[in-house]
């Protein structure tokens, strides 16, 4: 008879990969020259796993037994593949529970959108997939924002622009109700597929990288990213009250179309217009 798994191999082998990765691996700031461990430390693990450092203590120090929960979320914080994923759930003692590796299909942005963000020339405008990801944008919304295809496809997220890049984020003026409301929004997406590794990894990144983002990602609110009205201060064009709709695709996709127009006659309309024919210029 196979004796048991220790609970403190399965510590010894969640301490040794932690202590292989560096936070530039995940994203992470590496502002902290005075780090005294080697790779990761025990709170980054935690919050990119959406526990609590108490627990994710214990765990290193075989003091409890990880849920099938909690070693999924450990999974993909700790980057595993699948062989390591394998380890992982038998020094648990959960082999039978591991789940197979789910791959999402790469978003493709459906040819209906594709034509009305080519009609919408005078209006920026932006198509979001899931979790946020921009999946494609038209000449006005890279003047308004940022020059999109300058982030790397993978990095290309409403949200993780919204709260780490400084030029999408000083351009609002307000930022904090925003960026709430953005990451309510997320939330609403978590509730539909809470399994998503990629939207897992997306809130662990930015939990450790943003006190805020941490603290209202932990309150639960949600909302739906519907309309509103967004006042901006760009760099160039001055400050801007722009009304924002959001349509959403009717095929289940969860495509959606943000577009931001400004009422005719109003500064901000002729500014935005100025903008717009001179970055097509």
């Amino acid at each position: 008879m196979t004796p048991a798994p220790a609970p403190r191999d399965l510590g010894a082998f969640l301490k040794a990969r932690r202590a292989q990765l560096a936070p530039r691996d995940l994203g992470l700031p590496e502002t902290d020259s005075h780090r005294k461990v080697a790779g990761l430390r025990r709170q980054e693990v935690a919050q990119l796993a959406a526990i609590s450092v108490d627990y994710y203590t214990r765990l290193e120090q075989g003091r409890v037994r990880a849920s099938v929960s909690v070693l999924a979320t450990l999974a993909r914080a700790l980057r595993l593949d699948d062989d390591q994923q394998k380890y992982l759930y038998e020094l648990a003692g959960r082999s039978d529970a591991r789940p197979r590796r789910r791959r999402a299909p790469a978003q493709r942005m459906r040819p209906a959108m594709r034509r009305l963000l080519d009609q919408l020339t005078g209006s920026p405008a932006v198509v979001l997939g899931k979790r946020m990801d921009i999946l494609a944008w038209n000449v006005a919304a890279a003047a308004l924002f940022t020059d999109f295809s300058l982030t790397p496809p993978g990095r290309r997220n409403y949200i993780r622009l919204l709260f780490t890049d400084p030029v999408v984020r000083a351009m609002h003026r307000e930022w904090e109700h925003d960026a709430r409301d953005a990451v309510a929004a997320l939330r609403m997406e978590a509730a539909a597929d809470p399994d998503d590794p990629e939207l897992a990894q997306l809130v662990g990144e930015l939990s450790v990288q943003d006190a805020d983002f941490r603290t209202w990602w932990a309150e639960h609110r949600v909302n739906s990213l519907s309309y509103g009205t967004k006042h901006y201060r760009h760099r160039l064009a001055g400050d801007l009250t722009l009304d924002c709709d959001v349509w959403s695709s009717p095929d289940g996709s969860g495509q959606r179309l943000m577009v931001l127009t400004a009422e005719p006659g109003t500064p901000s309309h002729d500014a935005l217009r100025i903008l717009t024919a001179w970055t097509a210029a």
